[in-house]
Protein backbone atom coordinates (compact mmCIF):
# COMPACT_ATOMS: atom_id res chain seq x y z
CA UNK A 1 0.00 0.00 0.00
CA UNK A 2 1.25 3.52 -0.74
CA UNK A 3 2.25 5.70 2.17
CA UNK A 4 -0.61 8.20 2.71
CA UNK A 5 -0.24 11.96 2.57
CA UNK A 6 0.18 13.48 6.03
CA UNK A 7 0.19 17.26 5.70
CA UNK A 8 -2.80 18.83 3.92
CA UNK A 9 -3.72 22.46 3.22
CA UNK A 10 -7.36 23.48 2.72
CA UNK A 11 -7.98 26.76 0.88
CA UNK A 12 -11.58 28.00 1.00
CA UNK A 13 -13.24 31.28 1.97
CA UNK A 14 -16.21 29.41 3.52
CA UNK A 15 -15.48 28.51 7.12
CA UNK A 16 -18.19 25.80 7.11
CA UNK A 17 -16.49 23.99 4.23
CA UNK A 18 -13.08 24.18 5.91
CA UNK A 19 -14.61 22.90 9.16
CA UNK A 20 -16.34 19.96 7.46
CA UNK A 21 -13.19 18.93 5.59
CA UNK A 22 -11.08 19.25 8.75
CA UNK A 23 -13.43 16.93 10.69
CA UNK A 24 -13.48 14.32 7.94
CA UNK A 25 -9.76 14.34 7.18
CA UNK A 26 -8.48 14.55 10.74
CA UNK A 27 -10.60 11.48 11.46
CA UNK A 28 -8.39 9.69 8.89
CA UNK A 29 -5.09 10.83 10.47
CA UNK A 30 -4.39 13.79 8.15
CA UNK A 31 -2.76 16.92 9.62
CA UNK A 32 -4.76 19.95 8.45
CA UNK A 33 -3.86 23.61 7.87
CA UNK A 34 -6.30 26.25 6.58
CA UNK A 35 -6.18 29.38 4.39
CA UNK A 36 -9.04 31.65 3.36
CA UNK A 37 -7.71 32.53 -0.11
CA UNK A 38 -4.83 31.99 -2.53
CA UNK A 39 -2.76 34.91 -1.19
CA UNK A 40 -2.81 33.52 2.35
CA UNK A 41 -2.00 30.05 1.01
CA UNK A 42 1.07 31.38 -0.83
CA UNK A 43 2.47 32.71 2.46
CA UNK A 44 1.92 29.29 4.07
CA UNK A 45 3.58 27.22 1.31
CA UNK A 46 6.66 29.44 1.54
CA UNK A 47 7.05 28.36 5.18
CA UNK A 48 5.83 24.75 5.12
CA UNK A 49 5.66 21.76 2.77
CA UNK A 50 2.25 20.20 2.08
CA UNK A 51 1.70 16.76 0.57
CA UNK A 52 -1.63 17.81 -0.93
CA UNK A 53 -3.73 20.97 -1.30
CA UNK A 54 -7.53 21.16 -1.54
CA UNK A 55 -8.47 24.54 -3.05
CA UNK A 56 -11.72 26.27 -3.87
CA UNK A 57 -11.83 28.21 -7.16
CA UNK A 58 -13.99 31.25 -6.39
CA UNK A 59 -12.37 33.22 -3.55
CA UNK A 60 -11.65 36.91 -2.80
CA UNK A 61 -8.17 38.50 -3.18
CA UNK A 62 -6.75 35.54 -5.11
CA UNK A 63 -8.93 32.85 -6.67
CA UNK A 64 -7.97 29.21 -7.17
CA UNK A 65 -6.95 29.44 -10.83
CA UNK A 66 -4.69 32.43 -10.14
CA UNK A 67 -3.18 30.52 -7.22
CA UNK A 68 -2.51 27.54 -9.49
CA UNK A 69 -0.60 29.75 -11.95
CA UNK A 70 1.82 31.19 -9.39
CA UNK A 71 5.51 30.21 -9.96
CA UNK A 72 5.85 28.97 -6.37
CA UNK A 73 2.91 26.60 -6.91
CA UNK A 74 4.14 25.40 -10.31
CA UNK A 75 7.37 24.02 -8.81
CA UNK A 76 5.77 22.88 -5.56
CA UNK A 77 5.41 19.18 -6.34
CA UNK A 78 2.30 18.89 -4.15
CA UNK A 79 -0.87 17.19 -5.38
CA UNK A 80 -3.51 19.89 -5.91
CA UNK A 81 -7.24 19.10 -5.99
CA UNK A 82 -9.61 21.88 -7.02
CA UNK A 83 -13.18 22.27 -5.70
CA UNK A 84 -16.05 24.41 -6.98
CA UNK A 85 -19.82 24.63 -7.12
CA UNK A 86 -19.54 26.53 -10.42
CA UNK A 87 -18.33 25.57 -13.87
CA UNK A 88 -18.22 22.21 -15.59
CA UNK A 89 -15.99 20.33 -17.97
CA UNK A 90 -14.28 23.49 -19.29
CA UNK A 91 -13.40 24.59 -15.77
CA UNK A 92 -12.05 21.15 -14.91
CA UNK A 93 -9.91 21.09 -18.07
CA UNK A 94 -8.52 24.54 -17.31
CA UNK A 95 -7.57 23.36 -13.81
CA UNK A 96 -5.77 20.31 -15.20
CA UNK A 97 -4.02 22.47 -17.80
CA UNK A 98 -2.63 24.65 -15.01
CA UNK A 99 -1.28 21.67 -13.07
CA UNK A 100 -4.12 20.42 -10.84
CA UNK A 101 -4.37 16.67 -10.27
CA UNK A 102 -8.17 16.50 -10.06
CA UNK A 103 -11.40 18.50 -9.83
CA UNK A 104 -14.35 17.87 -7.49
CA UNK A 105 -17.76 19.51 -7.97
CA UNK A 106 -19.51 20.87 -4.91
CA UNK A 107 -21.55 19.64 -3.12
CA UNK A 108 -19.69 16.38 -2.63
CA UNK A 109 -19.72 13.50 -0.19
CA UNK A 110 -16.78 13.11 2.22
CA UNK A 111 -15.98 9.73 0.63
CA UNK A 112 -15.34 11.49 -2.70
CA UNK A 113 -12.55 13.55 -1.18
CA UNK A 114 -11.04 10.54 0.58
CA UNK A 115 -11.18 8.44 -2.61
CA UNK A 116 -9.52 11.21 -4.64
CA UNK A 117 -6.73 11.52 -2.07
CA UNK A 118 -6.18 7.74 -2.06
CA UNK A 119 -5.95 7.71 -5.87
CA UNK A 120 -3.45 10.59 -5.78
CA UNK A 121 -1.35 8.76 -3.18
CA UNK A 122 -1.25 5.64 -5.37
CA UNK A 123 -0.34 7.69 -8.44
CA UNK A 124 2.52 9.40 -6.62
CA UNK A 125 3.92 6.08 -5.42
CA UNK A 126 3.72 4.65 -8.96
CA UNK A 127 5.47 7.72 -10.42
CA UNK A 128 8.29 7.48 -7.90
CA UNK A 129 8.69 3.74 -8.45
CA UNK A 130 8.55 4.18 -12.23
CA UNK A 131 11.27 6.85 -12.20
CA UNK A 132 13.43 4.73 -9.89
CA UNK A 133 13.08 1.67 -12.14
CA UNK A 134 13.72 3.69 -15.31
CA UNK A 135 16.92 5.11 -13.86
CA UNK A 136 18.04 1.70 -12.61
CA UNK A 137 17.22 0.01 -15.91
CA UNK A 138 18.94 2.77 -17.86
CA UNK A 139 22.15 2.10 -15.93
CA UNK A 140 22.14 -1.65 -16.46
CA UNK A 141 19.90 -2.25 -19.46
CA UNK A 142 20.55 -5.33 -21.58
CA UNK A 143 22.54 -4.75 -24.79
CA UNK A 144 20.38 -3.49 -27.63
CA UNK A 145 21.30 -3.72 -31.30
CA UNK A 146 19.65 -1.80 -34.09
CA UNK A 147 19.73 -5.04 -36.09
CA UNK A 148 17.07 -6.37 -33.70
CA UNK A 149 14.49 -3.96 -35.18
CA UNK A 150 12.11 -6.13 -37.20
CA UNK A 151 11.66 -4.92 -40.76
CA UNK A 152 11.60 -5.94 -44.41
CA UNK A 153 10.72 -2.75 -46.28
CA UNK A 154 13.29 -0.68 -48.14
CA UNK A 155 12.05 2.42 -46.26
CA UNK A 156 13.09 0.98 -42.91
CA UNK A 157 16.36 -0.31 -44.33
CA UNK A 158 17.23 3.23 -45.44
CA UNK A 159 16.23 4.67 -42.05
CA UNK A 160 18.34 2.18 -40.10
CA UNK A 161 21.30 2.88 -42.38
CA UNK A 162 20.86 6.60 -41.64
CA UNK A 163 20.83 5.83 -37.90
CA UNK A 164 24.11 3.92 -38.18
CA UNK A 165 25.65 6.79 -40.13
CA UNK A 166 24.67 9.62 -37.77
CA UNK A 167 24.96 7.77 -34.46
CA UNK A 168 28.72 8.25 -34.12
CA UNK A 169 28.43 12.05 -34.18
CA UNK A 170 27.22 14.06 -31.19
CA UNK A 171 24.71 16.10 -33.18
CA UNK A 172 21.12 16.15 -31.86
CA UNK A 173 18.60 13.96 -33.69
CA UNK A 174 14.92 14.73 -34.24
CA UNK A 175 12.65 11.72 -34.91
CA UNK A 176 9.24 12.51 -36.40
CA UNK A 177 6.35 10.17 -36.93
CA UNK A 178 2.84 9.23 -35.92
CA UNK A 179 2.04 7.74 -32.52
CA UNK A 180 3.09 4.12 -32.25
CA UNK A 181 5.59 4.07 -35.11
CA UNK A 182 8.52 3.19 -32.82
CA UNK A 183 10.26 6.53 -32.27
CA UNK A 184 11.76 5.43 -28.94
CA UNK A 185 13.08 2.24 -30.56
CA UNK A 186 14.91 4.34 -33.17
CA UNK A 187 16.24 6.57 -30.39
CA UNK A 188 17.60 3.47 -28.64
CA UNK A 189 19.18 2.51 -31.94
CA UNK A 190 20.97 5.87 -32.11
CA UNK A 191 22.27 5.32 -28.58
CA UNK A 192 23.39 1.72 -29.14
CA UNK A 193 25.25 2.63 -32.35
CA UNK A 194 26.87 5.71 -30.80
CA UNK A 195 29.23 3.71 -28.59
CA UNK A 196 28.37 5.88 -25.59
CA UNK A 197 28.92 4.07 -22.30
CA UNK A 198 26.39 6.04 -20.25
CA UNK A 199 22.71 5.10 -19.84
CA UNK A 200 19.81 5.67 -22.21
CA UNK A 201 17.06 7.57 -20.36
CA UNK A 202 13.66 8.59 -21.73
CA UNK A 203 11.16 11.18 -20.55
CA UNK A 204 7.79 12.18 -22.00
CA UNK A 205 7.51 15.98 -21.97
CA UNK A 206 3.69 15.84 -22.02
CA UNK A 207 3.40 13.49 -19.01
CA UNK A 208 4.89 15.81 -16.38
CA UNK A 209 3.53 19.16 -15.28
CA UNK A 210 5.54 22.22 -16.46
CA UNK A 211 6.48 23.09 -12.89
CA UNK A 212 8.09 19.70 -12.27
CA UNK A 213 9.59 19.20 -15.72
CA UNK A 214 12.39 21.76 -15.23
CA UNK A 215 13.47 20.06 -12.01
CA UNK A 216 13.31 16.61 -13.65
CA UNK A 217 15.47 17.71 -16.57
CA UNK A 218 17.99 20.02 -14.90
CA UNK A 219 17.79 19.14 -11.20
CA UNK A 220 17.49 21.56 -8.28
CA UNK A 221 19.47 22.78 -5.29
CA UNK A 222 18.49 22.25 -1.68
CA UNK A 223 16.05 24.94 -0.54
CA UNK A 224 15.42 26.25 -4.07
CA UNK A 225 11.67 25.91 -3.49
CA UNK A 226 9.28 24.63 -0.85
CA UNK A 227 9.79 20.91 -0.43
CA UNK A 228 13.30 20.87 -1.93
CA UNK A 229 14.82 19.37 1.21
CA UNK A 230 17.86 17.99 -0.62
CA UNK A 231 19.81 18.56 -3.83
CA UNK A 232 18.60 16.58 -6.84
CA UNK A 233 20.40 15.56 -10.02
CA UNK A 234 18.41 16.15 -13.23
CA UNK A 235 18.13 13.61 -16.03
CA UNK A 236 20.71 15.50 -18.12
CA UNK A 237 23.24 14.80 -15.37
CA UNK A 238 22.08 11.23 -14.68
CA UNK A 239 22.44 10.42 -18.41
CA UNK A 240 26.02 11.73 -18.50
CA UNK A 241 28.09 10.03 -21.24
CA UNK A 242 24.84 8.54 -22.48
CA UNK A 243 21.67 9.64 -24.27
CA UNK A 244 18.58 11.49 -23.07
CA UNK A 245 15.47 10.93 -25.18
CA UNK A 246 12.86 13.72 -24.99
CA UNK A 247 9.57 12.33 -26.32
CA UNK A 248 6.69 14.64 -27.33
CA UNK A 249 9.10 17.58 -27.57
CA UNK A 250 6.32 19.73 -29.08
CA UNK A 251 4.75 19.82 -25.59
CA UNK A 252 7.82 21.38 -23.98
CA UNK A 253 6.65 24.60 -22.25
CA UNK A 254 7.78 27.81 -23.93
CA UNK A 255 9.54 29.02 -20.78
CA UNK A 256 11.81 25.94 -20.79
CA UNK A 257 12.72 26.12 -24.48
CA UNK A 258 15.52 28.74 -24.08
CA UNK A 259 17.10 26.54 -21.38
CA UNK A 260 17.04 23.54 -23.69
CA UNK A 261 18.56 25.65 -26.46
CA UNK A 262 21.40 26.59 -24.09
CA UNK A 263 22.07 22.90 -23.47
CA UNK A 264 22.38 22.31 -27.22
CA UNK A 265 24.52 25.37 -27.91
CA UNK A 266 26.74 25.51 -24.83
CA UNK A 267 26.64 21.93 -23.55
CA UNK A 268 25.79 23.08 -20.04
CA UNK A 269 22.86 23.14 -17.60
CA UNK A 270 21.85 25.19 -14.60
CA UNK A 271 19.89 23.60 -11.75
CA UNK A 272 16.76 25.27 -10.40
CA UNK A 273 17.89 27.66 -7.69
CA UNK A 274 21.55 27.63 -8.72
CA UNK A 275 23.63 30.51 -10.06
CA UNK A 276 26.33 28.19 -11.42
CA UNK A 277 26.31 26.36 -14.76
CA UNK A 278 27.59 22.79 -15.13
CA UNK A 279 29.12 21.21 -18.22
CA UNK A 280 27.49 17.96 -19.37
CA UNK A 281 28.31 15.26 -21.90
CA UNK A 282 24.85 13.98 -22.82
CA UNK A 283 23.57 13.21 -26.33
CA UNK A 284 20.06 14.55 -26.95
CA UNK A 285 17.51 12.78 -29.13
CA UNK A 286 14.02 14.26 -29.44
CA UNK A 287 10.78 12.99 -30.94
CA UNK A 288 7.63 14.69 -32.16
CA UNK A 289 4.38 13.09 -33.18
CA UNK A 290 3.09 16.32 -34.68
CA UNK A 291 4.45 18.70 -37.28
CA UNK A 292 6.93 20.84 -35.36
CA UNK A 293 7.09 23.40 -38.17
CA UNK A 294 3.39 24.04 -37.63
CA UNK A 295 4.07 24.58 -33.93
CA UNK A 296 6.80 27.05 -34.92
CA UNK A 297 4.37 28.93 -37.19
CA UNK A 298 1.83 29.07 -34.36
CA UNK A 299 4.51 30.48 -31.99
CA UNK A 300 4.22 27.44 -29.70
CA UNK A 301 7.76 26.32 -30.44
CA UNK A 302 10.87 28.44 -30.93
CA UNK A 303 12.24 28.45 -34.47
CA UNK A 304 15.88 28.58 -33.30
CA UNK A 305 15.32 25.54 -31.07
CA UNK A 306 13.64 23.63 -33.90
CA UNK A 307 16.54 24.19 -36.31
CA UNK A 308 19.07 23.28 -33.61
CA UNK A 309 17.21 20.07 -32.81
CA UNK A 310 16.72 19.09 -36.45
CA UNK A 311 20.40 18.90 -37.40
CA UNK A 312 19.52 15.31 -38.29
CA UNK A 313 15.82 14.62 -38.93
CA UNK A 314 14.49 11.08 -39.27
CA UNK A 315 10.92 10.64 -40.55
CA UNK A 316 9.36 7.32 -39.57
CA UNK A 317 6.68 6.16 -42.04
CA UNK A 318 3.35 4.92 -40.66
CA UNK A 319 2.71 1.19 -40.79
CA UNK A 320 0.18 1.55 -43.63
CA UNK A 321 2.98 2.81 -45.88
CA UNK A 322 5.17 -0.24 -45.25
CA UNK A 323 2.64 -3.05 -45.35
CA UNK A 324 5.31 -5.61 -46.25
CA UNK A 325 6.66 -5.25 -42.69
CA UNK A 326 3.34 -6.20 -41.08
CA UNK A 327 3.44 -10.04 -41.37
CA UNK A 328 7.02 -10.14 -40.07
CA UNK A 329 6.17 -7.78 -37.21
CA UNK A 330 3.05 -9.80 -36.37
CA UNK A 331 5.03 -13.06 -36.16
CA UNK A 332 7.64 -11.38 -33.95
CA UNK A 333 4.97 -9.95 -31.61
CA UNK A 334 3.14 -13.29 -31.40
CA UNK A 335 6.40 -15.08 -30.51
CA UNK A 336 7.13 -12.51 -27.75
CA UNK A 337 3.60 -12.78 -26.31
CA UNK A 338 3.72 -16.58 -26.35
CA UNK A 339 7.11 -16.63 -24.61
CA UNK A 340 5.81 -14.25 -21.94
CA UNK A 341 2.86 -16.53 -21.21
CA UNK A 342 4.86 -19.75 -21.48
CA UNK A 343 2.89 -20.93 -24.52
CA UNK A 344 3.77 -22.31 -27.93
CA UNK A 345 3.47 -19.53 -30.50
CA UNK A 346 0.48 -20.10 -32.84
CA UNK A 347 0.92 -19.70 -36.57
CA UNK A 348 -0.58 -17.00 -38.78
CA UNK A 349 -2.48 -18.30 -41.78
CA UNK A 350 -1.89 -16.73 -45.20
CA UNK A 351 -5.36 -15.22 -45.03
CA UNK A 352 -4.69 -13.73 -41.60
CA UNK A 353 -1.41 -12.21 -42.82
CA UNK A 354 -3.25 -10.62 -45.76
CA UNK A 355 -5.97 -9.36 -43.41
CA UNK A 356 -3.39 -7.67 -41.20
CA UNK A 357 -1.50 -6.23 -44.19
CA UNK A 358 -4.62 -4.64 -45.69
CA UNK A 359 -5.71 -2.85 -42.52
CA UNK A 360 -4.35 0.76 -42.28
CA UNK A 361 -3.41 0.57 -38.56
CA UNK A 362 -4.04 4.19 -37.48
CA UNK A 363 -2.31 3.37 -34.17
CA UNK A 364 0.63 1.79 -36.03
CA UNK A 365 2.83 -0.84 -34.34
CA UNK A 366 1.33 -0.15 -30.91
CA UNK A 367 -2.18 -0.86 -32.20
CA UNK A 368 -0.96 -4.01 -33.97
CA UNK A 369 0.59 -5.26 -30.74
CA UNK A 370 -2.57 -4.57 -28.71
CA UNK A 371 -4.75 -6.27 -31.34
CA UNK A 372 -2.58 -9.40 -31.41
CA UNK A 373 -2.45 -9.55 -27.61
CA UNK A 374 -6.26 -9.51 -27.55
CA UNK A 375 -6.35 -12.26 -30.20
CA UNK A 376 -3.90 -14.39 -28.18
CA UNK A 377 -6.01 -14.11 -25.02
CA UNK A 378 -8.87 -16.03 -26.61
CA UNK A 379 -6.86 -18.43 -28.76
CA UNK A 380 -5.73 -21.93 -27.75
CA UNK A 381 -5.39 -23.34 -31.26
CA UNK A 382 -2.18 -23.90 -33.26
CA UNK A 383 -3.49 -21.47 -35.92
CA UNK A 384 -4.28 -17.95 -34.62
CA UNK A 385 -7.86 -16.87 -35.20
CA UNK A 386 -8.15 -13.09 -35.57
CA UNK A 387 -11.07 -11.13 -34.12
CA UNK A 388 -12.78 -8.60 -36.44
CA UNK A 389 -10.67 -5.55 -37.17
CA UNK A 390 -12.23 -2.17 -36.26
CA UNK A 391 -13.59 0.04 -39.00
CA UNK A 392 -11.64 3.20 -39.78
CA UNK A 393 -11.99 6.16 -42.12
CA UNK A 394 -9.37 5.15 -44.69
CA UNK A 395 -9.49 8.50 -46.44
CA UNK A 396 -8.20 10.23 -43.34
CA UNK A 397 -5.47 7.64 -42.90
CA UNK A 398 -4.36 8.14 -46.49
CA UNK A 399 -3.84 11.87 -46.00
CA UNK A 400 -0.07 12.09 -45.54
CA UNK A 401 0.78 15.79 -45.57
CA UNK A 402 4.51 15.16 -45.58
CA UNK A 403 4.56 13.33 -48.94
CA UNK A 404 3.21 14.96 -52.11
CA UNK A 405 4.65 12.46 -54.61
CA UNK A 406 1.93 11.57 -57.12
CA UNK A 407 4.06 8.69 -58.40
CA UNK A 408 4.32 7.17 -54.92
CA UNK A 409 0.62 7.70 -54.21
CA UNK A 410 -0.25 5.89 -57.48
CA UNK A 411 1.99 2.95 -56.52
CA UNK A 412 0.45 2.77 -53.03
CA UNK A 413 -3.07 2.80 -54.49
CA UNK A 414 -2.20 0.12 -57.06
CA UNK A 415 -0.61 -2.13 -54.44
CA UNK A 416 -3.61 -1.77 -52.10
CA UNK A 417 -6.11 -2.66 -54.85
CA UNK A 418 -4.08 -5.74 -55.78
CA UNK A 419 -4.02 -6.84 -52.13
CA UNK A 420 -7.78 -6.35 -51.87
CA UNK A 421 -8.43 -8.34 -55.06
CA UNK A 422 -6.23 -11.23 -53.91
CA UNK A 423 -7.91 -11.25 -50.52
CA UNK A 424 -11.39 -11.18 -52.10
CA UNK A 425 -10.55 -14.18 -54.32
CA UNK A 426 -8.67 -16.10 -51.57
CA UNK A 427 -5.44 -15.81 -53.55
CA UNK A 428 -6.86 -16.90 -56.92
CA UNK A 429 -4.73 -14.80 -59.28
CA UNK A 430 -6.80 -15.46 -62.40
CA UNK A 431 -9.96 -14.23 -60.71
CA UNK A 432 -8.08 -11.30 -59.15
CA UNK A 433 -6.77 -10.24 -62.59
CA UNK A 434 -10.37 -10.21 -63.89
CA UNK A 435 -11.53 -8.06 -60.98
CA UNK A 436 -8.66 -5.63 -61.60
CA UNK A 437 -9.35 -5.66 -65.36
CA UNK A 438 -5.72 -6.43 -66.21
CA UNK A 439 -4.05 -9.47 -67.78
CA UNK A 440 -2.83 -12.34 -65.63
CA UNK A 441 0.69 -11.66 -66.91
CA UNK A 442 0.48 -8.01 -65.78
CA UNK A 443 -0.81 -9.11 -62.38
CA UNK A 444 2.04 -11.61 -61.95
CA UNK A 445 4.52 -8.84 -62.79
CA UNK A 446 2.92 -6.51 -60.19
CA UNK A 447 2.89 -9.25 -57.54
CA UNK A 448 6.61 -9.69 -58.05
CA UNK A 449 7.24 -5.92 -58.12
CA UNK A 450 5.40 -5.34 -54.84
CA UNK A 451 6.72 -8.56 -53.25
CA UNK A 452 3.21 -9.91 -52.62
CA UNK A 453 4.14 -13.59 -52.98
Amino acid sequence: MPEPFRNLLIIDDESSMRHMLRLVLENHSYRISEATNGAAALEMIRRERFDAILSDIRMPDMDGLTFLSQPEVQVLGSTIIMMSAYGGVDTALECMKRGAYDYISKPFKPDEVLLTLRKAEERQQLQQENLRLKTALGKRESPFSIDQIVHKSEQMQRILQTVKTVAKADSPVLICGETGTGKELIARGVHSESGRRGPFLAINCSAISPGLLESELFGHTKGSFTGADREKQGLFSVASSGTLFLDEIAELPLELQPKLLRVLQEGEIRKVGSTRSEKINTRMVAAAGTNLLKAVEEKRFRADLFYRLAVVEIDLPPLRQRAEDIPLLAEHIIAQLAEREGQTAPLLSTGASRQLSEYPWPGNVRELQNFLEKAMLFNREPILELPPLPRVDRRRQEDDRRDFSLKKATRDLEERFIRRALSHTDGNRTQAAKLLEISLRALMYKIKEYKLD
